[in-house]
């Protein structure tokens, strides 16, 4: 690889060291918010998960689509599909902070077995959700900036992370979703 590929590569580290950090520290903080309660005259968002649980969906799908397209040497459609994956993500993101922000937390009220069952897939989707933004933003860097066997090689790491991720989102929003007030 040139110099020219590792510097392209290295002007963008900044931007995804900051948005690995403020990206999680940001949806943190805003989770802990609930604008209800400070005053503001807001409708709880309530139709929004099972809407971030489709784009979570339609994400896992999308992904492995793109996994498909790669395959198959269509460069543009894997291009296209990534791309929307990552627009899925964002969108995701904006409407579960919406949601939180506007709502009441939902408990899981299952017990036994399926308790615990729940509580690993949601920790390990939440702990998953975090390390996954820098995967992404990395792989995604690599491939614009053309440096294609590196993008290659994290992003057999990045892809079943983020499929998890996309996947098990989904899981949560069906185990949680009796519990729904």
């Amino acid at each position: 690889m040139s110099n020219v590929d590792l510097d392209q590569e290295k002007k963008y580290n900044k931007w995804i060291v900051v948005l690995s950090v403020v990206i999680p520290i940001a949806v943190a903080a805003l989770f802990g918010i609930n604008l209800r309660e400070l005053g503001f005259d807001v409708e709880p968002l309530t139709m929004l998960p099972p809407i971030y649980a489709g784009i979570n969906g339609l994400t896992a799908i999308v992904l492995i689509v793109a996994v498909i397209a790669i395959k198959n040497k269509n460069r543009k459609l894997h291009e296209n599909l990534m791309k929307f994956a990552i627009a899925l993500s964002v969108m995701f993101l904006v409407m579960y902070v919406a949601y939180h922000m506007t709502s009441d937390s939902t408990k899981f009220g299952g017990e036994g077995a399926i308790k615990y069952i729940y509580y690993f897939i949601l920790i390990t989707h939440i702990l998953l959700s975090v390390v996954i933004i820098p995967f992404v933003l990395i792989t995604y860097v690599r491939a614009i900036t053309n440096n294609i066997e590196r993008h290659k090689k994290i992003a057999k790491v990045t892809f079943p992370m983020w499929l998890y991720v996309a996947v098990t989102g989904v899981v949560v929003y069906f185990m949680i979703s009796p519990y729904y007030i």
